[in-house]
């Protein structure tokens, strides 16, 4: 479960920017929940508090029962890679590295072995669809390929929580759709829990919940976004 009380964020300067304001609420465990919000509501802001890339100025934030707040920068990093999953917009993939190398490379890090783990990134390149791309490299793939290895990638350590940040924003509709579609079965099918942001308003249909954020604080969502999932299914992949 993620739990989040009262988080706050403000970035220092001549002019302090609040980009988060007393923010909380819960996620229990297998819930895909979309973070949604205009430009500047602080929708990444929260994504990074929550993915322990950047700290609130104030409040508390619990991971599986873990206060993330009072880990050391070691424990963190440690944390991350053993808890936490991340699909990035511009993928961020090593271009030097095949498919299958960009996949295992997280568990490569945590010092699995080496059957283990091409193993575990072969069986989830098949799972997003690219069992037969294991060698090719990133040029080689289409920006929605490319995403799809992300995914497999935020994959490999088995996280508690897969954090994705405008995952389709660079994709043409297709390809946004084959991701979220994706994205669902992962969570359907594996339980797996996922936090998106994202600013396409359809997105909802694909997710449990929407937080909704307006200058930093949670509110409640829109009329229109309040539409169930279940009453706008998406087409099946």
């Amino acid at each position: 479960m993620i739990s989040v009380r009262n988080a706050s964020k403000t970035y220092g300067g001549r002019v302090p920017t609040v980009a988060l304001r007393d923010v909380s609420f819960e996620i229990p465990d297998g819930m895909f929940v979309a973070i949604m919000g205009r430009s500047g509501s602080g929708k990444s802001t929260l994504l990074h508090l929550l993915g322990l890339l950047d700290n609130p100025t104030s409040g508390e934030i619990s991971i599986d029962g873990t206060d993330v707040r009072r880990l050391s920068d070691g424990q963190r990093t440690k944390f991350r890679l053993n808890f936490l999953g991340y699909v990035f917009q511009e993928f961020a993939l090593v271009s030097e590295l095949t498919a299958i190398e960009n996949v295992y490379l997280p568990a490569f890090a945590r010092g699995l072995g080496s059957r283990d783990y091409r193993s575990r990134a072969t069986e989830l390149l098949e799972t997003v669809g690219l069992g037969h791309r294991l060698n090719h490299y990133p040029h080689e793939l289409s920006g929605g390929e490319q995403q799809r290895v992300a995914i497999a990638r935020s994959l490999v350590n088995r996280p508690k929580v897969l954090f994705a940040d405008e995952p389709t924003a660079n994709l043409d509709s297709v390809s946004a759709q084959v991701v979220l579609e994706l994205f669902r079965r992962l969570n359907r099918e594996l339980g797996q829990t996922i936090m998106m942001v994202t600013h396409e308003v359809e997105d909802r249909r694909y997710v449990d919940r929407v937080l909704w954020l307006r200058d930093g604080a949670l509110e409640e969502a829109p009329i229109e976004l309040r539409e169930p999932a279940s009453l706008a299914p998406a087409a099946e992949s």
